[in-house]
């Protein structure tokens, strides 16, 4: 399926065929592809299949697992990074490589930041959620047993995150696996809320919690 290998084609471009070109070039790079990847649910569902789609009010019991999901998983980062990677200096190369790619994409003030801190928590988390649960999810579980459906979408979801998580600690590091083995136990909790809550409110809001806690823990390490 075109839909779980184009986000991380879209990735490898931006961020690692043109890491360290200008900052207009990557940010040229990164605007189209995510307007392909994000314009391609749109186009299959609504123009091809020709289904139409309602917004359903999201359970209560949903929005608590998923606060509850966020909110655990934000602090057990920041238990991990002030407990243990901090101290043991574990992250004194890939802040250095942090800081370079900020700065390559333009986003090194503290204002800068602060907006793209805000554009991916609160925006990019919901465009992520239409692609990966709405859209990938939703068409594999018409074809495929639901547990196929959801470890083959939060597998394609955790892909693209290995090349970023790769330039930072290298393939070889034992964190770039783990932390993209919990990419694909967020994404699988994901697709369940979504499949159970019959909307994207939940997980909107989980992944919205994760993103915002990975900017400021962020901002710590580049502050240091």
């Amino acid at each position: 399926m075109v839909a779980l290998v184009l986000p991380t084609l879209i990735t490898w471009i931006y961020f690692i065929l043109l890491n360290g070109a200008p900052a207009a070039l990557q940010q040229t790079a990164y605007t189209l592809g995510k307007i392909v990847q994000f314009s391609l649910p749109a186009i299959w569902v609504f123009l091809i299949q020709r289904e139409r789609q309602k917004l359903n009010r999201p359970a209560a019991w949903s929005l608590i697992a998923g606060s509850l999901f966020g909110l655990t998983v934000a602090a057990a980062m920041a238990a991990i990074y002030f407990c243990i990677l901090k101290p043991s200096g574990l992250l004194t190369g890939p802040i250095a490589v942090v800081r370079t790619k900020i700065q390559s994409f333009g986003a090194s003030s503290p204002p800068i930041y602060l907006l793209l801190a805000v554009f991916y928590s609160a925006i990019h988390s919901l465009l992520e959620e239409y692609y990966w649960r709405w859209f990938v999810f939703g068409q594999l579980s018409r074809v495929c047993r639901l547990p196929t459906a959801i470890v083959s979408s939060s597998v394609g979801f955790a892909a693209h995150h290995v090349l970023v998580l790769q330039l930072y600690f290298g393939w070889h590091s034992p964190l770039t696996w783990l932390f993209t083995l919990a990419i694909v136990i967020g994404g699988a909790f994901w697709a369940w809320l979504y499949r159970s809550s019959n909307s994207l409110a939940a997980p909107w809001l989980s992944h919205a919690l994760i993103d915002a806690a990975i900017f400021a823990i962020g901002y710590t390490m580049l502050a240091a």
